[in-house]
This record gives structure tokens, C-alpha cells and sequence, in this order.
């Protein structure tokens, strides 16, 4: 198994490092650039940098990916969820910033089709996992698992798409998601070895794409990752989570994730109801922050120190149940 992790990031890492030079001027002659929200000033510098490259990230994981799940079948549903949401954010992509429709995919065909993807990873749990993946839960700090049922496959469905929006406001500012996410796999990776889910070599393998894509997503970075790149990454987490069978735990170890989503649904529903009047400066909560004063650079780092800090929490909150 420790062969395969290393194989697993070794090969995504350099996979990912080796696609920039040419993936990020390809995207640049398709003329897929970013297109910067006119209220923050500091990131007007950012318009016309290339986005979609997602696509990087996808590539690095799904070669390496293939190989491992040949060999840990329990691989193949976070992959699938991964790759099917990363598909739904290149449609939203192309069409946003090749085709120019502003409005990319209307949001009722994006959630169908969330909803088509979740279903399918549904499906693929049920055949390569336990039986019972979706009707049991594993409560932190705790450590029993309940027995929930067919509520379960309801939950699973907010679970997943949760997460996948609430990683896709994440990103926003250079390299910001791809540090938040890193500390969440890791706690992945140790809640698998830790039960027994031999899913560790994947988590290893993503790591190292995120590690790779930082090379070129780091400030000022160079290229983002677009909705193909967070959709795709808040799929692997919730697919992941699930395949370990600690899916409570996103809600310690992604709170940053969770933040991210309530600072919007705040921010909106207080607006429409005080006629204009706002909670925070901006959402998602890591512009409030920089119209608060603080650097692209400083958001990134304290973001980075909470997610390692909860993804840390998370490890101890495993741990506990698992003694009790």
C-alpha cells in the first residue's frame, strides 16, 4: 500500500507540474479568461488570466487513479464523482467563458445534473463498497455508528452537492482552495488507513495534483482552476468522505467549506430583507476579509492554518470514538 501512495502522488504531482506550460497557453489563445467582479479593486489585474484549469487536475488524478483502482475497487465511486461533477463545472466553464453566455448552465440544468451524478455514485457505492454504505453513520467524537436507514440515501444527496457548492465558493482567491482542501484529504487519507478503507493511495494521488496545480495557482497565479477544478474537487471530498464512511466529519474538517456557503446565504437573505442592508462586506466571507484590510496572501494563510487546525480536530475526533 505505501508503494501505491507514493506512486499515486509521485505520478500526479508530475502529471499536473508537466501540463502547465502547455495547457495554460492553449487556454489563453481559446481566450478563456477570468472575468473579475468590478466591486474588488485589488483584483482587477486578474481579468484575462486563464481559468479551466481544472482540466489539470483532473488529468493528474484520473491517470494515476485508474491504475489504483484496478487494484482497490473501492476507488472507482469517489473517481466516478469526482470526474462527473468536474464534467458538469467544464460545461458551466465552456459555456461561460468560451461561448460567452454569462449565465453558463441555467441552474436548473446544473442541479439536474448534480442530482444524475450523485445517483450514479449511488450505484457504483452499492456494488464496490459494503451494503449497508449509505444506511449507516458514523458520529465524531463518538465513534458509534447508528443504523439510519433509507434516510440515509436522502442525506447523501445533500451531503454531496453540500459540499461540491460549498467548495466551489472556496474558490475564489489564488491557491485558497487548493490549501484549504489539502489538510481535508489528508484527513481522509488518515481516516482510511485508520478503518481500514483503502482508499489512502487516491487521497495521496489528489494531493499531489493540488500540490502540482499550485505551482501555477499560487499568488499571482498564472491560471484557475474554474468550476471544472472546484466542482471536481468538492466531488472527491464528499465521494471520499462517504468511501470511509466518515461523511459527519466534513462538517469539522470543511467548516471552512460551510462558512463559505452560510456567508452567502446570509449576505442574500438579509439584503432581501432589510431592502439593501448587508452582513458582511462582501461574500463569500474571504472577500469580507479583504475589504477588511487583509492581503490576498494573509486570507490563503489563515484559511490554510483553520483547515489544518479542523482537519487536525477531525483526526482527534476519530481517534476519540475509536477508544471509547
Amino acid at each position: 500500500m505505501s508503494y501505491d501512495i507514493i506512486i499515486g502522488a509521485v505520478l500526479a504531482f508530475a502529471t499536473v507540474s508537466v501540463m502547465g506550460p502547455f495547457v495554460i497557453p492553449a487556454l489563453r489563445r481559446m481566450k478563456a479568461s477570468q472575468t473579475e467582479r468590478q466591486e474588488l479593486e485589488s483584483h482587477q489585474s486578474k481579468t484575462g488570466t486563464p481559468t479551466m484549469g481544472g482540466i489539470m487536475i483532473l488529468t493528474g488524478v484520473i491517470i494515476p487513479g485508474i491504475y489504483l483502482a484496478v487494484r482497490h475497487p473501492q476507488i472507482w465511486p469517489a473517481l466516478a464523482l469526482m470526474l462527473g461533477f468536474g464534467i458538469i463545472g467544464f460545461a458551466d466553464d465552456y459555456l461561460k467563458v468560451v461561448k460567452r453566455k454569462s449565465d453558463g448552465l441555467l441552474p436548473k440544468q446544473k442541479m439536474a445534473l448534480q442530482i444524475v451524478v450523485t445517483t450514479v455514485f449511488i450505484i457504483a457505492a452499492r456494488f464496490t463498497s459494503r451494503a449497508d454504505i449509505f444506511e449507516t453513520i458514523r458520529v465524531p467524537f463518538v465513534g458509534h455508528v447508528f443504523h439510519i436507514g433509507f434516510v440515509g440515501y436522502i442525506l447523501v444527496y445533500f451531503a454531496v452537492i453540500g459540499t461540491v457548492n460549498g467548495v466551489n465558493f472556496t474558490d475564489g482567491l489564488d491557491g485558497l482552495v487548493s490549501c484549504v482542501t489539502i489538510p481535508v484529504i489528508l484527513f481522509f487519507g488518515f481516516a482510511s488507513v485508520y478503518l481500514g478503507a483503502d482508499v489512502e493511495s487516491i487521497c495521496a494521488a489528489f494531493i499531489g495534483a493540488l500540490l502540482g496545480f499550485l505551482i501555477y495557482n499560487h499568488h499571482p497565479a498564472k491560471i484557475f482552476m474554474g468550476d471544472t477544478g472546484s466542482l471536481a474537487l468538492g466531488g472527491f471530498v464528499s465521494g471520499i468522505a462517504y468511501m470511509t464512511g466518515t461523511v459527519l466529519y466534513i462538517l469539522i474538517v470543511g467548516f471552512i467549506y460551510l462558512a463559505e456557503v452560510l456567508s452567502v446565504i446570509i449576505q442574500v437573505t438579509y439584503f432581501k430583507r432589510t431592502g439593501g442592508k448587508r452582513v458582511f462586506r462582501m461574500a463569500p466571507i474571504h472577500h469580507h476579509f479583504e475589504l477588511g484590510g487583509w492581503s490576498e496572501v494573509k486570507v490563503v494563510t489563515v484559511f490554510t492554518v483553520c483547515s489544518v487546525a479542523l482537519s487536525a480536530l477531525g483526526a482527534l475526533a476519530l481517534y476519540i470514538g475509536g477508544t471509547l
